[in-house]
């Protein structure tokens, strides 16, 4: 009876930990934009440090991070649902199981961090494992399988004096940051001295960075349009001229700027068909340069572009996407799925759009720029491959595939942070907004908020100097994972006691 007694107790503490696990992840998601509400971070970091040095066995360290991951991810990712929504009678049916697998699949990476941070280590020396490998499963998370590092936890330091590392550390290092000062707080009963001091240093760090600079504007205006076209209504044949003649009288207003901006797919025909309606945005836009989004076709292959036109509306150049959406704007064996059907959301020419030469600065009439193209701006790697420096960074982008809720504001939170990183400027030119002039500070100097139509002119800032981190890249914070790693299981094993 006893026995049976302590079986149910035990039953039930793991029923505890299991609900902390997943109560403390969601939390967690509350300090990702649009909330922004740290107030919790301490609190679920610490909870994940109190799991892993209590858990008794691999096993159920590995379930309480997977369970950790997937009420983070569950609730930080929620807009994931939104593509669905816009053909509901196709796809609503697949928006939970989207969001579900997604959820879980990522959660499987903390799930190794923490199984591994048990395996290796034992009692107190679990936390600083816990940091390293954490740390290298954000990595994984960033790289592996084309990466998704979005809801990255440096995204919740944006507006806040923290953000200032990144120019120094790139986002990985300000994650890496994060844990060194939190998950120690799991010791504050038992070790307030302990738990305390990495936070001090953490905050020591913060307040004797150096500012990236002071933003300077120069004479070029740029204009930011903002067509607002919905995303049910984007591509479709009685309304989808509607939006491109917007675009078009926002252009035309006076005074002229130097260039002008439109966003993602911003033209509703493919580029090879496009002639007459690039003369009619030239002749409306008075000659000035536009960089415009907009489809094109090549030996049988889609590239989702973009093309500058110059002041007679012929394309001078032009940029193809090279870091593609899965299942967005590609699916895997995308010919042999298409057969039944499966398309990508924003492509539907069989296996979606074709590949991209990579990273390539554009010559514009106001510099040289960095073109990415919506979802390309999540990857900081993505923005250090230039092989050489440019004046500023453009964004063209729509969206609307995000819905209205967190969606696009986590995806402007990460544009904010390339442009610090790089210490560069950013054009975001958004369909349906964010548009903003973004700072080298990663500043929002002039925006239009989301849904609403229609345009801004905003001077350009000057580019700041190098960064540190546009010049090392991600390579000395993953060394130094490495090597917090194995003083770990050097600490471990020396604190071992022997047989």
């Amino acid at each position: 009876m006893m026995a049976l007694g302590l079986r149910q107790a035990a039953r039930q503490l793991r029923l505890v930990q299991a609900a902390l696990a997943f109560g403390s992840g969601a939390l967690l998601s509350l300090a990702l934009a649009p909330w922004h509400m740290l107030i919790g971070l301490p609190v679920a970091l610490a909870a994940a440090g109190w799991l892993v040095m209590h858990a008794h066995s691999t096993r159920s360290a590995a379930l309480a991070g997977w369970l950790f991951g997937l009420g983070y991810f569950t609730f930080g990712l929620s807009w994931i649902i939104e593509p669905f929504q816009v053909d509901p009678e196709r796809h609503a049916w697949m928006a939970p199981f989207a969001l579900v697998f997604l959820a879980a699949g990522l959660a499987l990476f903390w799930g190794a961090a923490f199984g591994i941070s048990a395996r290796l280590s034992r009692g107190v020396v679990r936390l600083p494992m816990l940091v390293a490998v954490w740390s290298l499963a954000e990595f994984a998370r960033a790289y592996l399988l084309t990466g998704f590092p979005w809801a990255a936890f440096g995204q919740f330091w944006i507006d806040t004096p923290a953000a200032n590392l990144l120019p120094w550390t790139g986002p990985q290092g300000l994650a890496l940051l994060t844990l060194v000062a939190f998950l120690p707080l799991a010791l504050l009963r038992a070790h307030p001295a302990a738990a305390m001091l990495p936070l001090g240093v953490a905050l020591a760090a913060v307040v004797g960075v150096p500012s990236p600079g002071e933003t300077v504007r120069t004479d070029r205006v740029v204009r930011i349009v903002q067509p607002n076209a919905p995303q049910n209504l984007k591509w479709h044949p009685e309304h989808r001229w509607e939006f491109v003649r917007r675009a078009l009288a926002f252009s035309a207003e006076e005074p002229r700027p130097d260039m002008i901006a439109w966003p993602e797919t911003a033209v509703p025909q493919l580029l090879n068909y496009a002639g007459d309606t690039l003369q009619a945005i030239s002749e409306r836009a008075g000659g000035v340069p536009v960089l415009l989004g907009i489809q094109r076709e090549e030996s049988g292959a889609y590239y989702n572009s973009a093309v500058l036109l110059d002041s007679d509306g012929l394309p001078a150049a032009s940029y193809d996407k090279a870091h593609l959406v899965p299942f967005g704007e590609y699916v895997p064996f995308g010919d042999f799925m298409a057969r039944f059907g499966i398309h990508g959301f924003a492509s539907q020419a069989g296996a979606g759009y074709a590949v991209g030469p990579g990273a390539r600065v554009m010559d514009l009439p106001i510099g040289s720029a960095l073109p990415l193209i919506c979802y390309e701006a999540v990857f900081p790697q993505d923005v250090n491959a230039a092989e050489i420096r440019p004046d500023m960074l453009v964004q063209i982008t729509n969206d609307a595939w995000f819905g209205t809720r967190s969606g696009p504001y986590q995806h402007l939170v990460q544009a904010r942070m390339r442009a610090l990183e790089q210490g560069l400027p950013m054009i975001r030119a958004a369909n349906t907004g964010v548009s903003a002039m973004i700072g080298p500070d990663g500043a929002m100097l002039d925006q239009l908020p989301l849904g609403e139509a229609g345009f801004i002119d905003a001077a350009l800032p000057a580019p700041l100097p190098p960064t540190l981190y546009s010049r090392t890249g991600d390579w000395p914070v993953l060394l130094l994972c490495f090597f917090f790693a194995g003083a770990a299981i050097f600490l471990s094993r020396a604190l071992a006691p022997r047989s």
